[in-house]
């Protein structure tokens, strides 16, 4: 019986022994866990201690660089890529910037070790009561840790930006021995001074110094309260708080901020009183878009390397004229939203250069309400120029000898060429005034005359003269060629006409002058006037300035007319109004105007000699103080130099259907012309 109460009382102590054993084996296996644990956390914490850069490599952490577009005076007016100064160092951050960040991102960062459970702890929390997974939307990180993706945790090459900001579990259990050894590595002010250059604010700008200037044209330690404030409050959201898209937002979270500065004690009551009473105002060129259709150009036409895909911080100093632009953008506006319905989807696209093809400011469209101007109609779109191609036809005939006061005859026309079906061309008003002078025929913009021109001289030596003065668009032989059928962009169309302003000599539109890297003076590109080959004799570009002097003064181009000033240019209108130009020069500027809609409907009213003669004639009014005081003053004998008429065109052309006008010389007429 003893034996039998011994064995039950082993019995009945032996699942307490085992428990005691089993929590010793558990302890046991815990404690070398832990310092398992410890050990590969002590292990990772070095590791990274020893991966991490130094500080002057963890500034910019860009996986790309910017570009630059300069002005003529070298004044920035558009920017691409990621913007960025490192002016911001950890001894001269600006105090309210410290203070606003501190205060909205992580209020114990000057107590923590890189990582607050209490934050981590209380985010899950709060995802979870929004309905989101633990590690969706509010993140509870640390600055430390916001720094650790900053620097996509030290990875230095083949960084994805998406793979550095994903929020896991396991990047946030990795993020705790990288910010241990940030902190390790790095004082405080210099963690905030990697977060406060780093870190995306939105508009294309990274870090602060570069948000000051993108949203207020200041440097950092000029902001105010109101401003520092929004800034910060950026930080959260930078797309979706944007000051750029709804600057309700961005003063909204700027007032919080505000709040939670006070609440800290970083403000007082009436400085956050004053503030919130004087919110933030972007600076006026902060959603102005000036010269943006100049600078996408621009982009467009450097090397990818040295533009869109740039490692490097570049800058590209242009023939981009501020100023004109202004005037350009006024002159168009004011004169479509009183000529145009509220309604219309007309579009326009503008050039305006100097004869020696610097680019000085283009219009690529009109940003209508349905849809935001991403295309450039000045530079990307081509389209028939219709009778604004006829200085071609008739450049290549004075070039062979023609006088512009040959006679033709204006009549009914049917051109039969081998290969092609018969051409039958119509005047714009179906009318036909018989025997003429090629002045009179540009200047009315007669096309059975271009017609039969072209018909006569050959089409292939138009093509040709078209190509050396610029044209560089597929160019169709065929009868209908004269009226302008082959499609062009208005840029080449325009250079072209500064060719036969500048003597028949032919250029290319330039718009980039000099483009280096950022902070050194030497240029890796620069840009050398092109001045190309004759295209055209001195003297047949004479005669063909003077009849297109005669298309402003008494033609198709009256509406484009600026008393006692000499001015040459041609409008232009395809079949059934699709496309109406007026592309016309000054002594100085050449001027090209478009107008269409991009579905190529009709345009409603509208032919070359309305309103882009309109808009043409006022951008003029506003160049016309910048010329020089006798080009203001200049008459038309200044602008067609007679010695140079008289040398190319004195000879009668030998053509069936052209003969010379009258008895008198070429050069004596011309001269009775300028004295009338």
């Amino acid at each position: 019986m003893p034996k039998e109460q011994s064995f039950l009382k082993k019995l009945y102590y032996l699942p307490k022994v085992f428990l005691q054993y089993a929590l010793k084996a558990f302890n046991w296996l815990l404690l070398r866990l832990f310092l398992i644990g410890c050990f590969i956390f002590s292990f990772l914490v070095l590791y990274f201690y020893l991966i991490i850069p130094e500080i002057s490599e963890l500034l910019d952490g860009r996986d790309r660089g910017s570009v630059e577009i300069t002005d003529l005076n070298g004044v920035n007016f558009a920017s691409r890529g990621r913007q960025f100064s490192n002016d911001l160092t950890p001894l001269n951050i600006p105090k309210l910037i410290h203070d606003s960040i501190i205060a909205v991102e992580d209020k114990r960062f000057y107590s923590h070790l890189g990582v607050s459970p209490r934050g981590i702890l209380s985010a899950i929390r709060i995802n979870l009561k929004e309905g989101r997974s633990p590690f969706k939307g509010h993140g509870g990180s640390t600055i430390t840790q916001q720094v650790s993706k900053l620097i996509c945790l030290g990875k230095t090459e083949n960084k994805n930006d998406l793979d550095c900001r994903r929020q896991t579990l396991g990047r946030k259990i990795i993020e705790i021995p990288f910010s241990f050894a940030l902190e390790l590595k790095f004082t405080k002010k210099e963690i905030l001074s990697i977060y406060v250059n780093r870190v995306y604010l939105g508009g294309g700008a990274n870090g602060f110094e570069a948000a000051a200037y993108r949203y207020f044209r200041k440097k950092s330690h000029t902001l105010n309260l109101s401003e520092a404030a929004m800034l910060s409050g950026l930080l959260t959201a930078p797309s979706k708080y944007s000051p750029l898209n709804r600057i309700d937002l961005a003063r909204e979270r700027g007032s919080i901020v505000l709040r939670l500065m006070k609440e800290q004690g970083y403000i007082s009551e009436s400085e956050y009183q004053s503030a919130i009473s004087q919110p933030a105002t972007l600076h006026p060129q902060a959603k102005t878009k000036v010269g943006e259709d100049f600078a996408n150009w621009i982009i467009r036409n450097a090397p990818d390397i040295l533009s869109n895909d740039t490692t490097e911080d570049i800058v590209i100093n242009t023939t981009f004229d501020p100023k004109i632009q202004t005037v350009v953008e006024k002159a168009y506006k004011d004169i479509l939203s009183n000529r145009l319905k509220a309604d219309s989807n007309a579009q326009i696209a503008i050039v305006v250069m100097e004869k020696n093809g610097a680019v000085r400011a283009i219009v690529g469209g009109r940003e209508l309400k349905e849809s935001k101007n991403y295309f450039n109609r000045a530079t990307q779109a081509k389209r028939q120029p219709g009778s604004a191609f006829k200085p071609f036809v008739y450049a290549t005939a004075l070039d062979l000898g023609y006088s512009p006061f040959s006679i033709a005859n204006d009549r009914r026309l049917s051109v039969k060429v081998p290969g092609f079906k018969e051409y039958s061309p119509k005047n714009y008003n179906d009318e036909y005034i018989g025997s003429t002078t090629l002045i009179t025929a540009l200047s009315d913009s007669i096309n059975t005359i271009a017609v039969e021109i072209g018909n006569s001289i050959g089409y292939g030596r138009i093509k040709d003269t078209a190509r050396k003065l610029g044209i560089g668009s597929q160019i169709s032989l065929n009868p209908s060629m004269s009226l302008g059928t082959s499609e062009v962009s208005l840029i080449e169309l325009t250079s072209a006409y500064a060719g036969i302003l500048n003597k028949g000599v032919s250029i290319k539109p330039f718009g980039l002058k000099e483009l280096s890297l950022k902070g050194e003076g030497i240029p890796i590109i620069e840009h050398k006037v092109y001045l190309g080959n004759q295209a055209i004799s001195e003297g047949a570009s004479e005669a063909l300035v003077y009849m297109l002097n005669q298309v402003i003064e008494k033609g198709t181009g009256v509406r484009a007319k600026i008393k006692d000033w000499g001015l040459a240019g041609k409008t232009g209108t395809t079949q059934n109004a699709r496309d109406a130009w007026f592309l016309g020069f000054s002594s100085k500027y050449v001027v090209g105007v478009w107008m269409g809609k991009d579905d190529n409907t009709p345009l409603e009213g509208v032919t070359g000699g309305t309103l882009p003669a309109e808009i043409w004639r006022s951008i003029m009014l506003s160049l016309k103080p910048l010329h020089s005081k006798e080009s203001q003053e200049m008459s038309l004998p200044v602008i067609v130099d007679t010695d140079e008429i008289k040398k190319g065109l004195e000879e009668v052309p030998k053509n069936s259907n052209l003969k010379d006008y009258e008895n008198d010389s070429f050069f004596e007429r011309i001269i009775k012309s300028f004295s009338n």
